[in-house]
């Protein structure tokens, strides 16, 4: 595929598909080229900054006092938790939720191998967890403290994506992963920042509503319930954190970067369709 895009794009409100896809590929070569310790420095701040959702939330839960509607609460819990997203997006940090989508690309187009793909996933993945983890040490020593938060705010937290068979913790990391990669493709399609914002905002408020598994910002309400004394232990951690990282990298890489990618490819060389003026009457 060509990577001149410049003078093929539409004047509108928003680029082709053709053009969504290309910017996506560039920006993850980009970022496979860069040098890993860039990368995992990068990875390391995203890790932080989407902690502050965990954070948000627990706050939310520990001055509300409990909320009497639970419709009231995941709406608020979605949408302090899409804030912190934004944090990374705007911020333009290394999410691996975000490379599970757009660093397959690049694959799948052979310009990249799949060497290239696993170092890329494995910097941004530890580097993620790592920010996750001391974020978490944060909120255990300075949230009571503070009295911003409560131990039992996280426990709610965590058991809602703790206590819960395999399979359904892996199709939640599917729905997760596969709203993550749409929020990349809809920023990436988005030609302003008022765009991005609202497309951040919209989609990611949806895995918090959910609440669908997120690798790493469940890793911060897992993590931190743990260290809250919340009855979680190492073991429910590792069962959490397996399984929404397959479902996370299956919603991106297939359903969204696998299918978006494929049905581009098959789209067909652009038409040039000339339409003739009917004429009526005599000339």
């Amino acid at each position: 595929m060509s990577t001149e895009t410049g003078s093929d794009e539409p004047s509108g409100g928003s680029l082709s598909y053709q053009n969504i896809l290309e910017r996506e590929m560039e920006e993850a070569l980009q970022e496979i080229a860069r040098p890993t310790a860039g990368v995992f420095l990068s990875g390391l701040a995203a890790g932080l900054n989407l902690s502050f959702g965990a954070l948000f939330m627990g706050m939310a839960l520990t001055f509300s006092g409990g909320f009497e509607s639970e419709l009231v609460q995941q709406v608020a819990l979605g949408s302090l938790s899409s804030i912190a997203f934004l944090f990374v997006v705007l911020g333009q940090t290394e999410l691996f939720t975000a490379h599970s989508t757009m660093a397959v690309l690049p694959v799948l187009d052979r310009r990249a191998s799949l060497g290239d793909l696993g170092g890329l996933w494995g910097a941004t993945y530890v580097s993620n967890l790592l920010g996750c983890v001391l974020f978490a040490a944060l909120i255990a020593v300075l949230g009571p403290s503070m009295g911003i938060v409560s131990p039992s705010a996280f426990g709610t937290l965590a058991d809602a994506l703790v206590p819960l068979p395999w399979w359904t913790i892996l199709l939640s990391g599917v729905v997760a992963g596969w709203l993550m990669g749409m929020t990349t493709w809809l920023v990436a399609a988005s030609r302003d920042t008022v765009g991005r914002i609202v497309f951040t905002l919209v989609v990611t408020g949806a895995i918090g509503f959910g609440p669908f598994h997120h690798a790493i910002l469940g890793t911060t309400e897992v993590v931190s319930a743990m260290f809250l004394g919340q009855g979680v232990t190492i073991g429910d951690f590792v069962h959490f954190l397996l399984w929404t990282t397959v479902g996370n990298v299956i919603g991106g890489a297939v359903f969204v970067g696998l299918l978006n990618y494929g049905h581009i490819e098959l789209a067909g060389e652009r038409q040039d369709v000339d339409f003739e003026a009917e004429t009526t009457g005599d000339s």
